[in-house]
Order: C-alpha cells, then structure tokens, then sequence
C-alpha cells in the first residue's frame, strides 16, 4: 500500500501525507500545527502516528508550523544540512537528538519507505524534491523549481504518482498585482514553474508510463486552478494521446485533498 493526500498546497503553505503499510510521514509543514492537525484528524490519522517530517527547503511557506507540530508530538525531522543552517530560528526551538541529516543524491530509509532527495534549482540554501519508494511504487515530489533540466527529469521518470508544481501562468502574471520584483523573481531560473512548462513536463512523463499526476503550489495571484489543469490537459491532447488512462487532479491550496492510493 502507498497512499497520498495533499494537506496544503500553495505559496500560503505547503504540507503533503504519505503512507504506507508501516510508515506515514509529512513532507514539509508549512502551515499551522493546528491546522495540519486538522488535516489529519479528517482522515483519522493520529498526528502521533507520524513516522518522521521531510523538509524540502527553508522557506516558511515550507517551514512555519515545524517547531510546534514536532515538538509536540515528538517527530523526528529530515533535511540537508545546508537548509538545517539556515532555519536556525526554528531548529533552536527543537532538540538536536530530532534533527536528521541526509544529502542529496543519496537514498535514505524510514521505516519501509525508501526515500531519494535530489537538487531543484530555487532560491534557497539547498532545495530538493523528493522520489519517495515503497515496493514496486515511487512517488515524486517536485515544487519550488525555477526552470525543469534534464537531471529533474531523469529523477520523475518511472514515477507512478508525480506532484509538480504549476505555480503561475505566464500572461496572467505580467498583468497581476505582484511588484515587477517579485514577479521577475517568480519567473527567474530559480524561481517557480510556469503551467506551459508543468503540462510539457506532465505530457512527456506520460508518454513515458506516468498514469497520475497532480498540479501543486499554485500562486493565488498568478493563476487559477481551471487554469492550470486546462494548459496541461490541452497539452495532452495535442499530443494525439488519450486522457482516459490518466489521472490529472490540482491540489487546494486552503483545504486537504482526498487520500489517493497509488
């Protein structure tokens, strides 16, 4: 068994579910520790029960509710060393004995799940996504991406479940409300993954075997759920490839999603 649920997802917060027969861990915890309670207790899973946190970088929308949630409930926490070093506000409030290493490009266990983080190119310390194993499954987690490459590529292939981000179209955010700072930011090589370059990617993993994906980290200001879901649908299409064996959801961005088994 592997399942997933997208708790939160969006730059006001990011938090993801995953479990497996043994093991049930968050990756990241970017919102309130009541309200990641919350998510939790919709689908009767006891926050105590959670195995370990994976944070993917240091940004708060990633971050905000970690010291409160695992503190009290006693959860180990997994990252890069790099991103340890530059959350040190929040890591100061927990204890070094819950604080685990791990280093990009190389596999590590929790409890049945096998997990390999690898580089995405953002501005943070050291972000990476993560292939997350149990059995003959994987699942991939890819957001806060700048620009895709070919390593990002070769890390989502043979994924049975992908969650990428479709943070921003491209017309709608030239015309939104963002300073031109933020927007350039947004748009940079280490910024966020527009929907035209989320639906490619999406379409070319699927003709490689992908059979479900979800479009995650969605801007507020800079898109629309129809929006993105409907570039990467038409993307498919145009392709000559048939939607009816494959599954494309958007996660919410302010309520959990349903728990999907892969």
């Amino acid at each position: 068994m592997l399942n997933f649920c997208s708790l939160y997802s969006g730059s006001s917060g990011n938090s993801l579910f995953v479990q497996s027969d043994n093991t049930k861990i968050l990756v990241d915890c970017g919102v309130s520790s009541k309200k990641i309670e919350k998510a939790l207790n919709l689908m009767k899973i006891d926050a105590s029960s959670i195995d370990a946190i994976l944070i993917t970088h240091e940004h708060i929308d990633h971050i905000k509710g970690l010291p409160i949630f695992a503190n009290k409930f006693n959860i180990p926490v997994f990252a890069n060393i790099e991103t340890f070093d530059h959350m040190e506000k929040v890591t100061s409030k927990m204890s070094n004995e819950k604080l685990k290493l791990f280093k990009i490009d190389e596999k590590f266990s929790i409890g049945d799940l096998k997990i390999l983080p690898f580089s995405i190119p953002h501005d943070a310390a050291n972000p990476c996504g993560f292939n997350i194993f149990n059995g003959d499954k994987k699942i991939s987690i890819a957001t806060d991406i700048g620009h895709m490459n070919s390593q990002i590529l070769k890390k989502l292939e043979g994924s049975s479940f992908l969650l990428l981000e479709s943070n921003y179209d491209t017309e709608v955010l030239k015309c939104c409300a963002y300073p031109f700072k933020l927007k350039s930011r947004i748009s940079g090589p280490n910024g966020h993954l527009s929907n035209d370059i989320a639906s490619k990617t999406i379409s070319y993993l699927f003709k490689n075997g992908l059979k479900s994906a979800m479009l995650g980290h969605l801007s507020k200001e800079s898109n629309f759920p129809e929006l993105a879901y409907n570039t990467t649908v038409n993307e498919i299409l145009s392709t000559g490839i048939n939607l009816e064996s494959f599954n494309l959801t958007v996660a919410s961005r302010d309520l959990p999603g349903r728990l999907i088994t892969i």
